[in-house]
């Protein structure tokens, strides 16, 4: 559910309420008790960039570690001949 953030225009009181999307407006200022809430317009509070992005694309495989603790790379499916 998404947080809306709301200014109260007779008496300045700013808040935020977390709400359902179908959720009709808050209309009546809880520091006033006057109906003359409206909602403020603000940015999201994070950003999904690029073409795609699913769980898998943020995992890498490690590279494994040998007998000695030193990294190796993954050999490449490459046939030997």
């Amino acid at each position: 559910m998404p947080i809306y953030e709301y200014q109260c225009q007779d008496c300045g009181h700013e808040m935020e309420k977390l709400q359902r999307m179908s959720d009709d407006p808050l209309k009546d200022c809880p520091a006033c008790d006057h109906p003359a809430l409206s909602k403020k317009i603000s940015a999201a509070g994070f950003r999904l960039k690029g073409t795609g992005w699913y769980e898998t694309d943020f995992k890498t495989k490690k590279p494994q570690k040998d007998n000695q603790g030193t990294s190796k790379k993954p050999e490449s499916p490459k046939s030997k001949s």
